[in-house]
């Protein structure tokens, strides 16, 4: 045999050895076996999750009634107080123009309260007499009884202005006094301080707020596609970032009626009344996440997400159900709730059916039967 020869015969051999392994390759494909799931039935929860903070129900800030300066300050943030325990105290620092129109009406009316006395006397004189009538005379009486009390408020005027309450007066308006029982929640001031008491163009000097923190509110916001789900009175639960490992119960009490755009996206505000454990002491303001219940099926038809395949057409999920020679066939799928893990089955598989489970593998089985 020529040398020419045996090298055509190598190279033939070459081809028919690699022709043998690109069959058998081919063939193992062909006969890849795959395993199998079949449909259960389960509970599925679709839940969401809102985010937000919890805070006291009952919230309050404490404003003077005069405009001063803050003299003393003698509790602290974070003490407990009853209503009418006082807080801290206000010197006035009176406006001297005010001071100065309130003295002069003082002094106008003394003017006039003398003029009048002395009418009175006279009058009453001749009316003793009998000169002149009852009328005459209890029109005199009046008009120096109103300089009597006309000087009394006057008078009264002025020591507020001065003092920052009356003489005859119960607690003094510079006293600064908790108007519920709770927790000082701040203290926005210190001594030495200038505070104005509220008015028509100033909300006024906030000295503290108090808080009954016994009663805690969560307060957050929910996406518009979820808002239409929720219902007044659901329960949910509340987990405090700041505590880990424990959920309270909490029930929802409002549903905001107008929503507000954030980040190109309308939320909605909700509050749910929170059951508190006294374990635990629960701070205003903590951050908090609520679960919510949007939907809930009990004992249903169901398969796992990780099964669906999505026709690039129609984009309808389908799985894949074995037939009784080993072979699958596409079945198209009417879904209902999921959970994001499983996912309820209205329609197309029963619960004997075995259905496919994906791999790498059968990514270009999936691909033919697109």
């Amino acid at each position: 045999m020529s040398k020419r020869s045996k090298i055509i015969l190598i190279i033939i051999s070459i081809m028919f050895v690699a022709a043998l392994i690109w069959f058998g390759k081919k063939n193992e494909k062909g006969i890849l076996e795959y395993e199998t799931e079949t449909p259960f039935k389960t509970t599925i929860v679709k839940k969401t999750v809102a985010t937000g903070k919890v805070i006291p129900l009952e919230e309050i800030e404490i404003k003077p009634q005069i405009t001063g300066i803050i003299d003393k300050i003698l509790l602290t943030e974070g003490a407990m107080v009853t209503k009418g325990d006082l807080i801290a105290t206000v010197r006035v620092v009176p406006n001297e123009q005010s001071l100065i129109s309130a003295k002069g009406r003082v002094d106008n009316i003394n003017i006039r309260l003398k003029n009048a006395k002395i009418s009175y006397d006279r009058n009453k004189n001749l009316f003793d007499k009998g000169v002149i009538s009852r009328a005459e005379y209890e029109s005199v009486e009046l008009t120096y009884n109103s300089a009597l009390q006309d000087l009394k408020n006057a008078q009264n005027d002025y020591v507020i202005i001065k003092r920052g309450s009356a003489a005859s007066g119960g607690a003094a308006n510079t006293n600064i006094m908790a108007q519920m029982t709770g927790i000082i929640l701040e203290i926005p001031v210190k001594e030495g301080d200038q505070v104005i008491q509220a008015n028509n163009f100033n909300a006024g000097t906030t000295i503290a707020s108090i808080a009954d923190m016994t009663k805690m509110i969560f307060e957050g916001k929910v996406d518009e596609s979820e808002v239409g789900k929720l219902v007044k009175g659901t329960d949910i639960e509340v987990s405090i970032g700041a505590i880990e490992g424990a959920k309270f119960p909490a029930k929802l009490n409002f549903i905001a009626p107008q929503g507000t755009e954030e980040a190109g996206a309308v939320q909605f505000k909700i509050k749910a009344d929170v059951s508190l454990d006294d374990k635990y002491f629960i701070r205003a303001g903590y951050s908090a996440n609520a679960d919510i219940i949007l939907e809930k099926k009990d004992s249903v038809l169901s398969v796992k997400e990780a099964l669906l395949r999505f026709d690039k057409k129609t984009e309808e999920p389908y799985v894949e159900v074995q037939k009784e020679d080993g072979t699958f066939e596409k079945k198209t799928l009417k879904l209902g709730t999921s959970d994001g893990v499983n996912v309820e089955v209205l329609e197309g598989v029963t619960i004997d059916d075995k259905i496919k489970i994906w791999n790498k593998a059968s990514g270009s089985d999936a691909n033919k039967l697109n």
